[in-house]
């Protein structure tokens, strides 16, 4: 909804908040957006904002929701000063939001933009695929030979998502021909990632989200399905979430292969937050990535980093939901799901988020629901 009026005596006012106005969001992406900035005002006790309107008077403390991790200079410009005032993350350079921060330079003298940790690439080496990032053509050269002897490797523009952009390559030809069809500025100002390149098993996702006094930390497994062009992208998540920290989590058993993804999802967190002490984030999300190297081995690695709302923020809010209306709860599992073109209505216990047509990605609906089929009533 749209804030023509002020709002004395109210805790706190809940905003979305788009903060590049290039950023041409989709209608079924600002929909969601709003609905989740509705919802955790809800959680928080707050009034819900609608979008943030810079020329508007507000008369109660902002808490935002914004759509991409924000700068520290970002932040500072909204009169955000810690996690309790967004929903989402601050990083001191805007290339620590980005897959460039995941691996190491290639050698010493290798080019790096200001602010480059040089630690932390090595810190979590064991938590990531063989790769480096690269802000020269001359630096992608002596990395993709460097990586090539080993197998095919892949190449990752750092601000793209969902795999767009990316290609594979096997010989030193193919490189060479990739990297003269990219974009050289976008290079040297943002980097580029090459990385050893896995055939794919599965994809989890751990995470944790902190709203408030409510703190919860889950593991998951994506999904992808044909959107309205007939291209696999996200479907939705699955998702295991437990109240508190990643011990809580450990503490529910999960399997080997699972156990393992949180302790790298852990380390990789633990070694940004070192490495850059102006970094804070309420909601964190890594993509870790179950598949086979060249040489037959299974490899289990943090493919990607998220500090914002993203695609398994609707089954993180109804977790916390579930666990504000219930203090005792300890567990929860939630489901949220994308599905394009006609379909059926979604269930009646579900939360829509969206329903309708988008002018640019056609039919869609996205909505989540809170599993009743097993114990999630766990307690310690």
């Amino acid at each position: 909804m749209a804030i023509d009026q002020h709002f004395p005596g109210t805790r706190g006012i809940v905003v979305a908040h788009i903060p590049d106005p290039n950023d041409h969001a989709s209608e079924h992406e600002r929909c969601t957006l709003r609905e989740f900035a509705r919802r955790i005002a809800r959680l928080r006790g707050d009034v819900a904002g609608g979008f943030f309107d810079p020329a508007l008077g507000y008369d109660a403390p902002l808490y935002f929701v914004p759509s991409s991790t924000l700068t520290a200079r970002q932040a500072q410009a909204l009169g955000i000063a810690g996690l309790h005032d967004l929903f989402g993350g601050v990083v001191p350079h805007a290339f620590v939001a980005t897959k460039a921060i995941s691996h190491p330079l290639v050698d010493a003298d290798a080019r790096a933009v200001e602010g480059w940790s040089r630690k932390l690439g090595a810190s979590i080496a064991d938590a990531v695929l063989p790769g480096y990032t690269v802000f020269a053509r001359e630096d992608a050269l002596a990395a993709g030979r460097r990586l090539l002897a080993a197998g095919p490797l892949r190449l990752k523009p750092v601000r793209a998502s969902g795999g767009r952009g990316q290609s594979v390559v096997r010989r030193e030809e193919e490189l060479r021909a990739a990297l003269d069809a990219m974009d050289r500025d976008e290079i040297e100002r943002h980097g580029l990632v090459l990385e050893g390149d896995l055939e794919e098993e599965s994809t989890f996702s751990v995470g944790q989200v902190q709203v408030g006094d409510l703190v919860a930390t889950y593991y998951g497994f994506q999904r992808l399905t044909p959107n309205n062009e007939g291209h696999q992208v996200f479907g939705g998540s699955d998702l295991t979430v437990a109240r508190g920290g990643f011990d809580a989590l450990l503490a529910c058993n999960p399997a080997p292969k699972i156990r393992h993804a949180i302790e790298q999802a852990r380390r990789y967190d633990a070694a940004v937050r070192a490495c850059f002490p102006g970094f804070y984030a309420s909601r964190s999300n890594y993509d870790i990535l179950l598949g086979r190297d060249a040489a037959g081995t299974t490899r289990s690695a943090v493919l990607e980093q998220s500090w914002r709302a993203g695609g398994a923020t609707g089954p993180e809010i109804a977790a916390l939901e579930c666990f504000r209306a219930e203090p005792d709860r300890r567990l929860v599992r939630a489901s949220c799901y994308e599905v394009f073109g006609d379909s059926p209505e979604p269930p009646a216990r579900a939360t829509v988020y969206y329903r309708g047509d988008d002018p640019h990605m056609g039919r869609v609906t996205k909505y989540t629901i809170v599993r009743q089929d097993d114990d999630a009533r766990q307690h310690h």
